[in-house]
Parts: C-alpha cells; structure tokens; sequence
C-alpha cells in the first residue's frame, strides 16, 4: 500500500510523510477514525514509507522486498492485535484477516467479526496479547530495522492487557512503532491514549455520504427525539434492535457516537479541519448544550452492555428513553 493508492486526508499524509523524513516520528499513533474510514490502508502505507530502502518523492517504492511483505501483512516484524473470540490470539486468524485486507483496506468492525467468523460474539484484546507482544517485542527485529505493533481497536483491550502494554507504550525499545486505530478514542485506557500522538482520520466518502449503511436510522431517532416524539423515538430503538448482528449494533453505538461527538465540536464553534457534517449543526442548534456529552456516556453503556449479550429490545428501548431525557 502506498501514499498513491489513497484518496482523501492529503494533510495527514503530508504530516506522516514529514515525521519520517524529518527522523522525528512519535513512537505512538493513535488514529481516530469512523468505523471503516481508511485509518487501516493509511497506517499500512505509513509503515511501508517507513520501513522502505528505496522511498523516494514523498511514497515508498512499492516493490522492494519489504514493501511486498507489508502489503501482504506477512512482515515478521509488523504485528496486529485486533479483536477476537476469546481466548484466541489474532495470529490465529492471520489467514482470513489477510484476505478481508486485500479485499477490503477499509474494513469495518462488522466485516472484520464476519471474516473471523466470530459475528454475534463477543470479541475482546485479551491479556494472553499482551503477554504474547512482549515476548515478540523482547527478541531482536529479524530483519535488523524497525518493529511495528498494528493494534486495531485498541478501546476493545481489557484492563489488564492495557496494563501490561502501557509501560512498552511508554517506554518502547529503539525502532519499535506502535500505531492504534480507535474508533471510540475517548475509551481507550487515558494513560495510554495520553502517549500517542493523535490524528484524526476524516472518512473519504464524507461528502457523499456517512459510513454506516444504516445511517437514516440515527437521523430518524434525532427527529424524533427532537421532536419530543418519545413514541417515535421508542419505534425507532426497536428497528435498531433489529439489526441482523450484534456487532451490527454496536457499529450503529460507534457511528452515532461520532455524530455526537461533531454536534459538540459544532457548539463548541471548533470547525474540526471541515469534519462536521450540516446535519450535526442543525442538531446543535437545537438541542442542549449538555445533550452530546451525556449521550456519549448513554451510548458507551449501550455498546458495552451489547457485548455482555443483554436483550436489544431492551437496551435500545432503554437508550432511546435516556436520550430522550436529555436532549
């Protein structure tokens, strides 16, 4: 993957391509994107520039040995963490997650859970990652340059995996890069969000539309809640319940925390490099100054009680009456 073959976050990828040219890259990057936004290809295509013999006019070459085994996600010293069943390790599902790369760059969470064969699941970074990195992470780069840690999703890691890699995060080997994609940054563990360096990935297809395929449903729960059709916003909570998957609600929890969070930037005057949408600014003006921050915290308590397998009828009925409170 390299700097050519994207579109989009031309600024981003300036900023990337000058930290490895200038020698002064961030040991940590935490990318904040919405789910499916393009943060995975570009962290690729970072590594690639970074690991590259023969980079040159601002892109890797795209065909040195190194570049073909990060394209291919077969470098011995590039390692990924994401989210699996648990008690298995994400190199377990090397094989699918390859092919869900080369099929799709821009995965999303659901795609992801549906090529690992682990949709309706619960799926969690477990402690035995951690343990598992820091052995790797102890040994010398095989390929005697720089080691790479790609943790996708890193808000999914348990207290005690978080723990055990924050004092790596902190104080990371010589040439050790680790790069985090979140899509909820505010639910990474703060000690280690506070050591990265933060960039905010804009999704490409941002004008022409959002991300999630099942995005009217937000704006018809906002209408209703707006309108202070509680009955409506109840008929709304119910369809979202009945999206085909879990992690098909949970992505639902993950895009409308990102509207939430542009309604904010929106009232707080922050312009946000172009990233608030018009719809969230009509929802700002007309709507609480309070409301985006407590339906935050309502939405994080929907997608985590989600994951410990409570009834959906019952959760998303009980979210729609919280937002309704507060809106």
């Amino acid at each position: 993957m390299t700097f050519a073959q994207l579109q989009g976050n031309e600024d981003v990828k300036q900023a990337l391509i000058g930290m490895v040219d200038a020698d002064r890259v961030p040991h940590a990057i935490l990318f904040h994107e919405d789910d499916g936004g393009g943060a995975f290809p570009l962290a690729l295509a970072f590594l690639q520039y970074l690991f590259c013999k023969d980079r040159h006019d601002g892109d890797s070459c795209g065909s040195c040995p190194s570049c073909g085994k990060i394209a291919k996600l077969i470098h011995p010293d590039v390692h990924f963490l994401f989210p699996t069943a648990a008690g298995v390790l994400s190199e377990q599902y090397m094989e699918p997650f390859r092919k869900l790369v080369a099929e799709r760059p821009a995965f999303r969470e659901a795609e992801l859970a549906d090529a690992l064969g682990i949709e309706g699941k619960n799926s969690v970074i477990a402690v035995a990652e951690s343990r598992r990195l820091l052995d790797k992470l102890s040994l010398s780069a095989l390929e005697g340059g720089y080691r790479a840690v790609v943790i996708y999703l890193p808000e999914r890691m348990n207290a005690e995996a978080a723990n055990r890699l924050l004092k790596m995060i902190e104080e990371p080997p010589a040439l050790t890069q680790f790069l985090l994609i979140a899509h909820q940054p505010e639910r990474v563990l703060t000690t280690i969000s506070s050591r990265c360096q933060r960039i905010r990935v804009r999704p490409v297809s941002f004008v022409s539309g959002p991300v999630f395929a099942d995005a009217d449903l937000l704006d018809e729960l906002m209408a209703a809640l707006l309108g202070k059709d509680l009955l409506g916003a109840l008929e709304v909570s119910e369809r979202i319940a009945a999206l085909p998957s879990r992690e098909q609600a949970k992505t639902f929890c993950t895009f409308a925390a990102d509207r939430f969070r542009q309604v904010f930037l929106a009232q707080q005057g922050i312009e946000g490099a172009g990233e608030i949408s018009p719809q969230a600014r009509d929802w700002a003006a007309r709507c609480r100054k309070t409301f985006p921050r407590q339906a935050l915290e309502v939405l994080n308590r929907t997608q985590t009680l989600i994951g410990r397998n409570v009834n959906l009828k019952i959760l998303f009925t009980d979210m729609a009456d919280r937002l309704y409170l507060q809106i």
